[in-house]
Order: C-alpha cells, then sequence, then structure tokens
C-alpha cells in the first residue's frame, strides 16, 4: 500500500488547494435602469430583458 514518506507541509497543501476558492459574479449594468444585475437575467429592479420590460415589478 502507498503510503507518504513524508508529512505534506502547509505550503505544499495550500499551494494546491489555491484554485479552490469562491467566485464572485459578473455583474452589470442594466441599460435600461442602470443597476447592477446578473448577466443575461432579468432586471429584478425595474423588470426589464433585452431592451423590453418582461416581469411587472410594480
Amino acid at each position: 500500500m502507498a503510503v507518504p514518506a513524508r508529512r505534506t507541509s502547509k505550503t505544499k497543501k495550500r499551494l494546491r488547494r489555491t484554485h479552490i476558492k469562491l467566485d464572485t459574479p459578473n455583474l452589470s449594468a442594466c441599460p435600461n435602469c442602470g443597476e447592477l444585475r446578473k448577466s443575461h437575467v432579468v432586471c429584478p429592479n425595474c423588470g426589464f430583458y433585452d431592451g423590453r420590460q418582461v416581469v411587472n415589478t410594480k
């Protein structure tokens, strides 16, 4: 059975895990109201998507 000869150091372990992290969502400004929203999603503030009213917010 394969067993490591030496203990993995904290540095080696952390370098191996550098890609395991949370990403921030890509936000873009709504062309209608200017509110930040996720791309390709209906604006939660005004309800516009692709230049037209899709959802009635008020």
